[in-house]
C-alpha cells in the first residue's frame, strides 16, 4: 500500500509542478525584472501578438491570453534587452487612461493590446469601429470593455463596460483565475 501511495504522491507532485510552471509561463511570473532577457521572456511566454520598438531601444510586447481569456500582459524590455516589468492591463486603472476625443487606435493598442478578432466590428450607419476586451471586473465577474472609434479618424468616441451575460442563468460568470 505504501508503494501505491508513493506513486500517487509523486504523480500528484509532478502534476502540480507542471500546472504551476504552465501558470508561470502564462503570466511571466517566473521571470525576474532586471535579470530575465528578451529571449527568456519569449521562451517562457511565447511569441507576442504585437510588439513595438521605441526610438530609445526599449521594446513593448503584448500577450493577450484569449480568445476567451480575460487577461492581457504587457511586457516592457529595457534598451539593454532585460525585462523591466510585466503589467496585467485589463483593469479599470488602464481603462480610465483612454480619453474620448484624444486617444487613438495606436495608443489603445499600446495600452490594452489587441482585442479579439471576433470582437471587432464596423458599424456603417454610425461610421464606428468597436473593439472589445473580456476582463475580470472588480467583483471577480467576467465583463466586457468596449472602445468605439470614429472609423474615419481612428479617434476614440466613447468607452463603456458591460457584464458578460454568458452564464447559464444569464448572469455574468465568475472569473476562472
Amino acid at each position: 500500500m505504501q508503494n501505491g501511495f508513493t506513486v500517487l504522491s509523486r504523480m500528484a507532485l509532478v502534476g502540480i509542478t507542471a500546472l504551476l510552471s504552465a501558470c508561470a509561463g502564462y503570466s511571466g511570473s517566473n521571470l525576474k525584472p532586471g535579470v530575465a532577457t528578451l529571449p527568456e521572456v519569449v521562451a517562457s511566454m511565447g511569441e507576442p501578438a504585437m510588439r513595438w520598438k521605441d526610438p530609445d531601444g526599449r521594446e513593448q510586447l503584448a500577450y493577450p491570453r484569449g480568445p476567451a481569456g480575460s487577461q492581457t500582459f504587457m511586457v516592457f524590455i529595457a534598451a539593454d534587452g532585460r525585462l523591466e516589468r510585466i503589467d496585467g492591463v485589463l483593469d479599470m486603472e488602464h481603462f480610465t487612461r483612454i480619453e474620448p476625443g484624444k486617444s487613438d487606435q495606436l495608443s489603445v493598442l499600446r495600452l490594452l493590446g489587441p482585442s479579439a478578432p471576433l470582437r471587432t466590428q464596423y458599424y456603417r450607419l454610425s461610421n464606428e469601429i468597436a473593439w472589445e476586451w473580456r476582463f475580470c471586473d472588480g467583483g471577480s465577474r467576467l465583463a466586457f470593455f468596449d472602445v468605439m472609434f470614429d472609423a474615419s479618424t481612428g479617434i476614440v468616441r466613447t468607452t463603456y463596460q458591460r457584464p458578460d451575460d454568458s452564464g447559464r442563468d444569464g448572469s455574468p460568470p465568475f472569473c476562472g483565475h
